[in-house]
């Protein structure tokens, strides 16, 4: 069965989490992703640990599957060559490095371009290519105190909090392989690539929606309001007898049926709009905590979700991959590995019905495919041999 970017070929200059979790993205769909790595110590997240698992990370492990490994000295002129006939190869070429670093290599935009005009040549920073914060490391956590995610995360009365998993790395890989498979559908008018790219910072920027719309048009600067919503009540985490467990209330008619199974009807009529709930948020949350501190926050997530009205658990790790709608929706997968044996990681979120995601590769080792890539661009085993020798690969 075909893959759905079948054809595509993919030369991958990026490290850490962006780049690469860009480019899984765009394995896992089908496109042959070479992964190109420094000799001798690889993608950085190869020493990130622990966890580690017979030697390899699992930070490494997690964003680097169904892609090759070819490790090349970009300083070196047999490793220039292979990189040049690489660029030549590909339909698309990502990387993160700081901005001016592919510049200074030789391997900016403008040269790469003029090699093979068809490509789609990517780039991810920290704090975008211009401005004046362009040469400002990019880390998760700082875009996501400068790009506002923290000044909205955190109780009130608390510090402000990170979101606990990478959102500004992710989101930017995310956001840059939209930009990139659109970039691919303008090849197919134009019949020549482009540059495309993005930054942690404006990944940050581009989730504010309603937020930054009632910031630019009134003035009004949102504030940490902890797991509950600003214009939307009750919708947030509360506390039943054991622990906690979520309302999401989207609508008026929610509301009210709620306040009846839980035997409240009185609050339905104090509270009948959105907008009161909104205005009386304390004295409301104080009034439901109260009912729910009385039961198990499984028998309230149980009565009320029979009602129809939005609810859950709050989940840790354990609970969410041993949920039968995450197992039954193949988001727990299982790989071979050459060194690790088997290993289990998140599936694919992607459900095509003609051209379905395949897991068919192990995240490689650190130069796994090296000779295997340098024999199909055309360099003969002597070749190879000598690059070796010369610590060109």
């Amino acid at each position: 069965m075909a893959k759905a970017l079948e054809g595509i070929k993919v030369l991958d200059a990026s490290r850490i989490m962006t780049g690469p979790y860009c480019t899984m993205m765009l394995a896992d769909l089908g496109a042959e992703v070479i992964k190109v790595e420094n000799p001798g110590s690889g993608d950085e997240t190869r020493q990130w640990g622990p966890p580690f698992f017979a030697g390899e990370s699992a930070y490494y492990l997690s964003i680097n599957r169904n892609k090759k490994s070819l490790t090349l000295n970009l300083k070196h002129p047999k490793g220039r060559e292979a990189f040049l006939k690489l660029v030549q190869w590909a339909d698309v070429l990502i990387e993160n490095f700081r901005p001016g670093t592919m510049d200074k290599l030789g391997f900016g935009y403008k040269a790469m371009s003029e090699l093979n005009p068809r490509l789609v040549y990517a780039t991810v920073s920290g704090f975008g290519t211009t401005g004046p914060l362009r040469d400002k490391p990019g880390y998760d956590i700082l875009a996501q105190a400068m790009g506002g995610t923290m000044g909205v995360t955190g109780t009130a009365d608390g510090t402000p909090v990170k979101v606990g998993v990478s959102v500004a790395d992710i989101g930017s890989g995310m956001f840059i392989t939209i930009a990139i498979l659109g970039a691919l559908m303008a090849r197919q008018h134009t019949g020549r690539g482009q540059y495309v790219e993005t930054s942690l910072l404006e990944a940050q920027l581009a989730w504010h929606t309603y937020l930054s719309v009632g910031y630019l048009n009134a003035g009004i600067v949102p504030r940490r309001l902890g797991t509950a919503h600003p214009s939307v009540v009750p919708y947030q985490a509360v506390r039943a007898q054991d622990d906690y467990f979520i309302i999401a209330v989207g609508t008026d008619a929610q509301y009210a049926k709620m306040c009846e199974v839980i035997g409240l009807p009185e609050l339905a009529a104090r509270y009948p709009t959105n907008k009161d709930r909104v205005d009386g948020r304390v004295e409301l949350l104080a009034a439901l905590e109260a009912r729910f501190a009385t039961q198990s926050a499984a028998h309230w997530v149980a009565m009320i979700e029979a009602a129809g009205v939005p609810t859950g658990p709050i989940y840790t790790m354990d609970k969410v991959y041993n949920d039968p709608q995450v197992l039954a929706r193949e988001m727990v997968t299982e790989v071979q590995h050459p060194t690790i044996g088997s290993f289990k990681m998140t599936g694919s979120p992607f459900k095509l019905s003609d051209t379905p995601v395949r897991i068919e590769s192990h995240p490689p080792l650190l130069g796994e495919h090296t000779d295997e890539v340098l024999r199909s661009l055309g360099f003969d085993e002597a070749e190879i041999a000598d690059m070796r020798a010369t610590a060109a690969i």
